[in-house]
């Protein structure tokens, strides 16, 4: 089975939200999926106002709602306000 490179993009509640506790909990709970193969990178990117996304890019089985148990994952998160897949393409 191909892999697919999932880019995620994480936006907490508000700029008041402990990034570094944020990432870390994000990377936790990918770690605890069984369909996460690997976490390439987890990096911040900021929107406006203070506030920043929680940028991640992981490697998923290509198989049908691979993003959806991501998403709903991380979207189970306290400090999570929404989660977006920004690109996802398969790789070599």
């Amino acid at each position: 089975m191909s892999k697919v490179m999932v880019d995620l993009k994480v936006l907490p509640e508000s700029p008041e939200v402990d990034y570094e506790e944020l990432a870390e909990t994000v990377r936790e709970k990918l770690e605890g999926l069984d369909i996460v193969e690997s976490i390439e990178g987890i990096d911040e990117e900021p929107i406006a106002f203070g506030l920043k996304a929680i940028r991640v890019k992981v490697v998923v089985p290509d198989a049908e709602g691979g993003t959806d148990r991501l998403e709903e994952t991380l979207k189970e998160i306290d400090d999570v306000k929404q989660v977006e897949v920004v690109s996802a393409s398969r790789t070599l």
